[in-house]
């Protein structure tokens, strides 16, 4: 399995945050509120997927301390500009229906990475990483083959759709999983090793 070291940004303190800006995007005539900061031109850019409740101040918070390490961050909103779920029924309803539509998912995906080419990130020098709902679409974007460095996920889904695998992956993977998590077994985690030790040599 390919690791990514020295991405271990959830121990990070930092002590200001928000001093980035929104973005207001468009993909397939839907609008979209995503959140862009870099501390300087050309920095090396993280696309951040948020996790079941949309994009909130957590990523936000997440964004700037990734930017006092020298990323540019550009937060993506995989549900639509003002869809910020806050009950669990919704959250799964919004999780659910992109979980069911792949292919607008990794629209989604490529939209908001346009989107932050196209205001100036370094799209040639980038990972993505999510949290949850997050990791399991930033996974979802290694197996499109997305042209990115890596793919880091924090306690994401794991499994791979039927018919899916991660033979069109380009970049490294990391894979971060707690053993107690209780949603994803640790079956699971093998399970996606194994593949990513079958699809990655």
């Amino acid at each position: 399995m390919k690791l990514i070291g020295g991405f271990l940004f959830l121990i990070i303190s930092a002590s200001t945050f928000a001093t980035g800006e929104s973005i207001s995007y468009k993909v397939n005539g839907e609008t979209f509120e995503g959140y862009y900061t870099s501390p300087t031109a050309n920095a090396p850019l993280v696309l951040l997927i948020h996790d079941w409740d949309g994009l909130t101040d957590y990523e936000i918070k997440r964004a700037e301390m990734l930017s006092t390490l020298g990323y540019a961050v550009f937060a993506a909103d995989l549900f639509g500009a003002g869809v910020r779920p806050t009950e669990v029924t919704d959250k799964r309803q919004h999780t659910g229906a992109l979980y069911k539509d792949r292919k607008k998912m990794r629209a989604l995906l490529n939209g908001a990475l346009a989107t932050a080419k196209s205001i100036g990130a370094n799209t040639d020098n980038a990972i993505t990483a999510g949290y949850c709902f997050g990791g399991a679409a930033a996974l979802e974007f290694a197996r499109a083959g997305a042209n990115l460095k890596g793919f880091v996920t924090f306690h994401g889904g794991l499994k791979t759709p039927p018919g899916q695998n991660y033979t069109n992956t380009k970049g490294k993977m990391l894979i971060m999983h707690g053993t107690a998590d209780t949603a994803i077994s640790m079956d699971d985690f093998a399970k996606l090793g194994n593949e990513l030790d079958h699809h990655m040599k």
